[in-house]
């Protein structure tokens, strides 16, 4: 297929590509309007060729944003890790298509997008019991918003509609922490079980589950006392991959030595356990392994995680991810500088720490005054003598 450009105007280009009726044979020509530099325009135009030539060109006047959707998907599936893309088209093939995808995506409007929210929000549930949690719809607005600022980029809309819509507000979670005496309960509760060593990591790292999953003994320096933690691991359907942290950055987290301990016990006990399979640890061994020596998937450790609390008659029912939640808050409640707490949790700003954690500070702001009124009482005493 051949394609070529016109100068309509400065700044603005016609691009006309050559076609040929797959029945008749007779030469067509399909055009379209462009606004930018004539470089611009060459590679809309080469773009325009690529997709006629594979299969995937959309007829802007014609495409339905169900169409759209699955176009965007398929783009986007090297754009994220996958179980990112698993959750963007679950979305879009579960939620919004049923609502937006026999609209024309030219002539999509915000108020089409508003009216789909709220009928989602009122009976969008798929076993028609009911309507969608407002953080379900506003992971709706999220994802039709990022594909359809990609329509705008690849040309076929002018404007984004859902830049003008506003989603549906949801409450934070409250997060749920153990205060020390519960701590001290739950490692006593874990501590007979295989999963003490990744929920001690928990409340005494802050470490992700992804991460605690992850964790081999080569990252592991027990003479020093540190982790580092440069690698997570993600459950997708098609099963368990590594990748980077979170943030994208590595990071070193000194142990406490209670951690300590707890390592040196375990492995010792891990290295015993293998021999008995002629499996020999080394540094790639997982800390947090099966008793063969393979890594534990990260949603088995939550569920066992879950199942062993549920044992527990005077705990309160929490998710592993909420050890780390106790940590940052006994890190901040015990007057760890907050710069300090974001390194060790791997948080890419010490304003995201100071965000999640602000419950934490009144406390802090009181024992600062407390501690300020002290100092200052005692240099007025002396002064006065």
């Amino acid at each position: 297929m051949k394609g070529h450009i016109r100068e309509r105007s400065p700044g603005r280009w016609a691009i006309i590509l050559d076609l040929r009726d797959p029945e008749t044979g007779e030469r067509r020509r399909k055009w379209h309007s462009f606004a930018g530099t004539k470089r611009e325009a060459q590679r809309e135009c080469a773009r325009l060729i690529a997709e006629m030539d594979s299969g995937a060109y959309l007829e802007p006047a014609k495409a339905t944003v169900a169409e759209f959707l699955e176009r965007w998907l398929d783009h986007m599936r090297s754009q994220v890790a996958p179980r990112s893309h698993e959750r963007y088209t679950e979305i879009a093939r579960k939620n919004l298509t049923p609502l937006l995808g026999q609209a024309a995506l030219t002539k999509l409007r915000p108020e089409q997008i508003s009216t789909a929210y709220a009928k989602a929000l009122t009976s969008g549930r798929r076993n028609g019991k009911g309507g969608l949690a407002p953080r379900t719809v506003h992971h709706m607005h999220r994802i039709l918003r990022q594909a359809l600022e990609q329509a705008v980029r690849w040309r076929l809309l002018n404007h984004n509609p859902a830049d003008l819509v506003k989603p549906p507000k949801v409450e934070r979670q409250a997060m749920k922490a153990f205060d020390a005496a519960e701590t001290a309960r739950l490692l006593a509760h874990f501590q007979p079980t295989r999963m003490f060593t990744p929920v001690l990591l928990g409340v005494t790292c802050g470490l992700r589950r992804g991460e605690v999953t992850a964790l081999t003994w080569g990252a592991v320096d027990l003479e020093k006392g540190q982790l580092s933690i440069a690698t997570s691991s993600e459950q997708t359907r098609s099963g368990v991959r590594l990748k980077e942290t979170k943030n994208g950055r590595a990071r070193v987290v000194a142990l406490p030595s209670l951690a300590v301990d707890e390592l040196r016990r375990h492995r010792v006990a891990q290295a015993e356990e293998l021999l008995l399979v002629g499996v020999k640890i080394t540094q790639a061994t997982h800390v947090f392994a099966q008793a063969d020596g393979s890594p534990v998937q990260p949603n088995s450790l939550t569920h066992e995680f879950v199942r062993i609390l549920a044992q527990a008659k005077d705990l309160p029912r929490v998710r592993f991810h909420d050890l780390r939640h106790s940590h940052a808050t006994h890190l901040l409640a015990g007057g760890v500088h907050p710069k300090i707490a974001q390194e060790r949790l791997g948080h890419s700003s010490v304003g995201i720490t100071l965000d999640l954690y602000s419950h934490v500070l009144p406390g802090m702001q009181a024992d600062a005054a407390a501690k300020v009124d002290v100092a200052l009482r005692e240099a007025i005493e002396r002064n006065a003598r």
